[in-house]
């Protein structure tokens, strides 16, 4: 079967709260669950051929974006609790993405920084500072891993929240986005 996993993730992100399949194969409603299929997904990946590091890397960078929306979001889904969250894998090419109806970076952000004018200056500090919408633990370098790993991996990832996109390869793009969305796409192109 040829899903179009995009769509499907868009799809899943914009509807109406009464018109969401949770009941789909990609819904993960609770981080032990997401976290269970990215290494079921990591066992894929090596039988599939991808290199052992490369496959390593690949299920922290999802993890660290998967498991973002989890705690950035405890106790404050708008709607539906969880994440999407399917991977295609075709002749040693990988393709990833998780989508969560969460807050967004932008409204978590400002927890700590109140005075963060739009989505892109939000997206720029998520993936280029040490800070963490979670007031008072010392965290917030996981972004910023997973700009580094994509950067010096030549891997490609296209991050939407809010207004605004980033684009990572060998380096970072910043702009608007062509539509709203409340919470977090990823895509991830190995």
């Amino acid at each position: 079967m040829n899903v179009n996993l995009k769509q499907l993730a868009y799809r899943w992100i914009t509807a109406e709260s009464k018109n969401v399949n949770i009941t789909d194969e990609y819904y993960c409603q609770m981080q032990d669950i997401f976290e269970a299929k990215n290494n079921k997904m990591l066992d894929i990946l090596l039988r599939c051929g991808i290199n052992e590091n490369k496959a390593y890397l690949i299920l922290a960078v999802v993890g660290e974006i998967g498991n973002n929306s989890f705690d950035h979001n405890l106790g404050n889904w708008p709607d539906i609790m969880g994440i999407f969250f399917g991977y295609k894998i075709k002749n040693k090419k990988v393709k990833i993405i998780l989508a969560d109806r969460g807050r967004g970076i932008l409204t978590t952000l400002k927890q700590v920084i109140p005075n963060l004018k739009n989505d892109q200056e939000a997206l720029e500090i998520a993936f280029t500072k040490k800070i963490s919408g979670r007031a008072f633990e010392n965290r917030g370098n996981g972004l910023k891993f997973v700009k580094q790993n994509i950067e010096c991996k030549k891997l490609h990832l296209e991050f939407q929240s809010g207004k605004a996109k980033i684009e990572i390869n060998s380096k970072m793009k910043i702009s608007l986005a062509d539509d709203f969305i409340n919470g977090c796409l990823a895509i991830l192109t190995i």
